[in-house]
């Protein structure tokens, strides 16, 4: 038994079974990757996977246990180098920061600038995807740390922690009539075409409910995964756009106006998430404490300990 061979196992469930994605994940051949199973499964006496001829189509249930098993030992060996390397140069390192674009844009500038004045040693990646993407990051393995609205909270294999809230707002070129309209309300804003979020992205589930639950079905004629173009799209007067209230800059968006509408849309809350049972370098707590400063060490590493069913 060698890592090789449980990395190709872990691989295989995350690339579904397909031993053609595992190889180019991989960097190896598929016959070889074929082996490595056969080998392991030789070794153990047991059969991982569930075959129809050459395909392998699921994990048989002694297959289901083992996954389990090799992937908190790939995640431990993990940690012993983050380990080593914590004790070795503690002000050195890798750190990917996973998030969305209105996170990196409108909420992580200074942070970002902080980190990188008091740590620059450590090469900060900073990637940013969608909120799915995030999670699956953070899952794998290839994020440290993931920021966002939507998905991070509730999956058992992340730790989560609130980092602020926030409220939608409307937005309109100067001029338009709802300007004049006197109090926003959601009958108001369907007179007119919106501009909005991508649904998964920026609360858009908060949104689209606050519309539900009033009976209305607005009129949504683009969505995009970002404010920038939402407000380049409302400066053509193509629609009135409903945007997270930081995205409004009132210097820079000149031509825009902003309609605070905190009653219209529940509140919304933005997440840091960790996977639990890693070992987080100094810095990546620093980090944590800094976007989320009422939450203490003591309590980050009790969430990380928690087993993914939530018992300690």
């Amino acid at each position: 038994m060698n890592f090789q061979q449980l990395r190709i196992v872990r691989e295989t469930v995350r690339q579904d079974f397909n031993l053609t994605e595992v190889a180019n994940a991989l960097y190896t051949s598929q016959p070889g990757v074929s082996k490595h199973i056969k080998d392991l499964e030789d070794e153990l006496g047991i059969e991982i996977f569930v075959r129809r001829g050459k395909r392998l189509l699921g994990l048989t249930e002694p297959g289901k246990e083992l996954a389990q098993v090799v992937e908190q030992i790939l995640l431990d060996s993990q940690n012993l180098r983050r380990i080593a390397d914590q004790f070795a140069s503690r002000e050195t390192g890798h750190f990917v920061v996973a998030t969305t674009h209105t996170q990196a844009r409108y909420a992580l500038p200074r942070i970002i600038k902080w980190f990188k004045t008091d740590y620059p040693k450590v090469h900060l990646t900073l990637h940013q995807g969608s909120p799915r993407e995030i999670t699956e990051m953070l899952v794998s393995g290839e994020a440290d740390v993931g920021i966002a609205t939507e998905s991070l909270d509730g999956v058992p294999e992340l730790a989560a922690f609130p980092f602020y809230s926030w409220h939608h707002a409307v937005i309109v070129p100067q001029g338009h009539p709802l300007l004049a309209a006197g109090e926003i309300t959601l009958e108001k804003l369907a007179d007119y075409p919106i501009i909005t979020y991508h649904e998964g992205f920026t609360g858009r589930a908060h949104v689209d409910k606050a519309f539900a639950d009033a009976g209305i079905v607005p009129d949504i004629v683009l969505s995009a995964i970002d404010a920038d173009v939402i407000k380049t799209y409302v400066s053509l007067d193509l629609g009135v756009g409903i945007v997270a209230s930081m995205a409004y800059d009132p210097e820079k968006d000149r031509d825009l106006a902003l309609l605070p509408a905190p009653g219209l849309f529940p509140a919304s809350t933005t997440r840091l998430a960790v996977r639990r049972g890693t070992y987080l370098r100094s810095y990546v707590h620093a980090f944590i404490e800094k976007i989320c400063p009422d939450v203490g060490e003591d309590e980050i590493r009790a969430a990380m300990q928690k087993a993914n069913g939530g018992e300690a």
